[in-house]
């Protein structure tokens, strides 16, 4: 494989990926566009940090790419939906440089709180303006954190430390976390209203730019202090401006911002009661260190089958549900592409229901695999677990996925079933037997049968008549097609059976065309697992 470092990352990360078999890395650090582009046409991985752009013009220079690492948190510089279209993994690295961004955080809001940037600068101007630059407490204020996942969580134990009562905004924090963390969950508007200090620890998304306007700060005390560590456009920046310049808002620190570097003449750069920083969130010997080695290791495991961790573009999942579900993850494949070579009409909605002790794992890997083999024969493109979920709903297909706790007869079982727009439900389910667990179609349409997932099936429904069995077996023996099993479920008072041949080969056009003819066949497929 071949893994092409464009932006500096820690020595240890590269020497990592070096020291690996068969591993051949590129450091390409301050390549123009240009060189990327030519640097990244037989690449299997791309590291990089915020300089260089993965946009989709690299992604498609870049026929073998599977893996983009970023060393770091933010991905402005990769094209996720480009990425994702290919079946490209990007991942990040959310956790190495928590704490540094944390204690970042945390000195902007004492710099904030007591006039330490504004006094060196007198000092050093020759200056003695004790009585001017008085400063304020900590202990007893609220603060308001806007995002209460890793670095948001590491701000507020901070915060507690100081004697902060810490109010918490955060769609996805529950009660139970935010008990165990000691913080206050309230909304965005009850936060405005009670802080004295507000932090945002939030990605920059359609919903969290400009979260924080000229409306929101109306709202806040006077005398507020404002935050930013995150992402520049959290805080609308004239809206800051005009606050500090009222004194409607006392302070603030900013680490990021809407352009990137700021601009000289920027007005930012003129407030004496706002510290600025160049974006040094993550500038800690020891992050940088973190990030490159994590980011290194993390790659290495997707590119060589391993674990896929921090993914932005498909679900991470507890390694021990992982763990779990690996022997499952073929036969849901499986299930997903006999499904839909079963199905003749146009299917408009995918639906999966797991059974037993499925029902207690986290399944999206599952599902995934499931769609995957779904588009498999039809899709014309590379599949993974990737872009397998948009790739199916560009088609149309709704995708429901069910946990019953229903008693199926099974310890555990997947089915699958494909409905069609003439309101035709084709389906399958399966499990796994016996002590090396393997998968098996046990039931096709809701008749029970037993079925390798391996090979050519001939699935037919016909007449419970006698002389079918005769008659495929004769057909096939001319054809020079030998049977490998048969397995046979009989519709008790309907007059009709559903029987799957397992074959060697496929059969000829000719032997196919007899089946069809045959008037006790009312209809057959050919499936290919």
């Amino acid at each position: 494989m071949k893994i092409l470092v464009a932006d500096k990352i820690s020595p240890t990360g590269v020497e990592f990926l070096r020291e690996q078999p068969d591993c051949e890395v590129i450091e390409a650090y301050g390549s123009s566009p240009e060189k990327i582009l030519e640097l990244v046409s037989d690449v299997d991985g791309i590291a990089v940090r915020s300089e260089t752009k993965v946009t989709a013009e690299v992604i498609a220079a870049a026929p073998k790419l599977k893996v983009v690492g970023r060393a770091g948190v933010g991905v402005d510089n990769i094209d996720i939906e480009a990425a994702t279209d290919r079946g490209i993994i990007v991942m990040n690295t959310p956790a190495g440089n928590t704490i540094a961004t944390a204690e970042l955080t945390f000195t902007h809001i004492l710099a904030g709180t007591r006039p330490i940037a504004q006094a060196d600068r007198s000092m050093k101007e020759g200056r003695w303006d004790r009585k001017i630059l008085t400063g304020s407490e900590l202990m007893g204020k609220t603060l308001g954190v806007c995002g209460m996942g890793r670095i948001g969580a590491e701000v507020s134990k901070r915060a507690l430390a100081f004697g902060m009562t810490v109010l918490a905004f955060d769609p996805f924090l529950t009660q139970s976390r935010a008990q165990a963390l000691g913080v206050e969950m309230v909304s965005f508007e009850n936060l405005c209203e009670r802080a004295d200090y507000i932090t945002v620890h939030m990605p920059l998304t359609e919903e969290t730019k400009h979260m924080i306007d000229a409306d929101a700060i109306a709202r806040m005390k006077d005398g507020v202090r404002l935050f930013n560590c995150a992402r520049g456009g959290i805080i609308e920046q004239q809206a800051l401006i005009e606050g500090l310049k009222s004194g409607k808002v006392a302070a603030a620190g900013l680490d990021v911002y809407e352009g990137e570097p700021l601009d000289k003449d920027s007005e930012l750069r003129k407030i004496d009661s706002l510290v600025l920083t160049p974006h040094l969130g993550a500038s800690t010997k020891e992050a940088q260190e973190n990030v490159g080695i994590e980011i290194a290791e993390n790659m290495f495991k997707a590119l060589t089958g391993g674990t896929v961790l921090n993914a932005i573009n498909m679900p991470t999942v507890d390694p021990r549900d992982l763990k779990m579900l690996a022997p499952y993850l073929d036969l849901g494949e499986k299930l997903g592409t006999f499904v839909q070579q079963l199905s003749s009409g146009t299917v408009e909605k995918l639906k999966i229901t797991y059974y037993g002790k499925i029902v207690d794992l986290d399944a999206l890997p599952l599902s995934r695999a499931i769609q995957r083999g779904y588009l498999q024969k039809i899709s014309g493109e590379a599949i993974n677990d990737v872009n397998a979920p948009k790739k199916i709903a560009s088609l149309g297909v709704e995708v429901d996925v069910i946990k019953s706790n229903k008693d199926c007869g099974y310890t555990e079982l997947i089915e699958v079933e494909a409905i069609e727009d003439n309101g035709k439900t084709r389906s399958a389910c399966g499990t796994l037997f016996g002590l090396g667990q393997e998968p098996r179609i046990v039931a096709i349409d809701g008749h029970g049968l037993e079925i390798n997932t391996s090979g050519t099936l001939l699935v037919l429904k016909n007449k419970d008549v006698p002389g079918i069995v005769g008659f495929i077996g004769t057909s096939l023996d001319k054809d020079g097609v030998n049977i490998a099993n048969l397995s046979l479920s009989r519709d008790q008072g309907m007059g009709y059976a559903i029987s799957v041949y397992e074959l060697d080969t496929a059969p000829s056009e000719a032997t196919q065309k007899a089946i069809t003819d045959h008037g006790g066949i009312e209809k057959f497929k050919i499936i290919q697992l």
